[in-house]
């Protein structure tokens, strides 16, 4: 999965650096998303208990000690790997979208990504007598569907996460303009100055002809074949991958920078916030 070297980058706050970032991560999100199309939904994978070895094998690691990833999960085990000393880029806050991001994939985003899929499943079943309920969901491959699943939550985590660096790019960038707004919180002042409604429709537009230029078949030589994505034979659903973007990461991550925003001064003495104006 995509990743900064924040060992490495002189600027890690700077918002062309950002928008490179968040550029790439679509890609990452899209391609998982692929492969996770391939399997039916199986939704036994998402309930609580089910498979002991799929929860041992979640979201542990060192890369939790790192500025742009946060756990899914609590009590995780202390990382093999010593942590590095990253740079303080972030104010310090406890901001973490990563509950909402579980639940909407699990609920929204698979059953829809995996729906020709799972309708394949039931027509092999139903040819072999298996009728009813035990038709439709599940082809047994969990442990292939939860490692995708894995690597799209925190590729989804860490492009909503990194509303924290834009929020943090724009508050430095110009304080006085925040500040008033987190003094006597007003998180609607504070969402307008970090939305810019022509950037997201680009983003969008840029979103649906990737998906669409993936979903297609190719040829040995490269050369993309020639509607080999319509008729219900793309590889992913490109309205999907949209809506994804549209109604769950767009808004998810404005109320993460929204909120770190509104707790941006926390800890601050007057004389600090004062010398943001200086």
């Amino acid at each position: 999965m995509l990743s900064q070297n924040f060992m490495l980058e002189k600027d890690p706050l700077s918002l062309e650096r950002i928008r490179q970032i968040l550029v790439r991560l679509e890609d990452t999100i899209i391609f998982d998303l692929i492969e996770r199309a391939q399997f039916a939904h199986n939704p036994r994978i998402y309930i609580r208990g089910s498979f002991q070895e799929l929860r041992d094998m979640e979201f542990d690691g060192s890369w939790l000690e790192c500025p742009d990833e946060y756990p899914f999960t609590s009590n995780l085990p202390v990382p093999v790997l010593l942590p590095l000393a990253f740079p303080k880029i972030l104010h310090p806050n406890t901001i973490n979208a990563n509950p909402s991001i579980l639940s909407f994939y699990t609920r929204s985003i698979v059953p829809r990504i995996t729906r020709r899929a799972t309708l394949a499943l039931a027509a092999i079943k139903r040819s072999n007598g298996i009728i009813g309920d035990e038709e439709y969901e599940d082809d047994g491959n969990y442990g292939s569907a939860a490692t995708i699943d894995v690597e799209v939550l925190q590729a989804i985590s860490k492009r909503v996460h990194y509303g924290k660096f834009v929020s943090e790019s724009k508050f430095l960038e110009n304080p006085a303009a925040f500040i008033p707004h987190i003094l006597t919180p007003n998180p609607t002042a504070l969402e307008a100055l970090v939305t810019k409604p022509e950037v997201e429709r680009k983003l969008l537009q840029r979103l649906r002809k990737k998906a669409a230029t993936y979903a297609q078949e190719f040829s040995a030589d490269g050369e993309a074949i020639v509607n080999s994505h319509l008729n219900g034979s793309a590889k992913i659903d490109v309205d999907g991958v949209v809506e994804l973007y549209e109604s769950y990461i767009i808004p998810l991550t404005k109320e993460v920078e929204v909120d770190y925003l509104l707790h941006r001064l926390d800890g601050l003495s007057q004389e600090e916030i004062d010398a943001f104006g200086a």
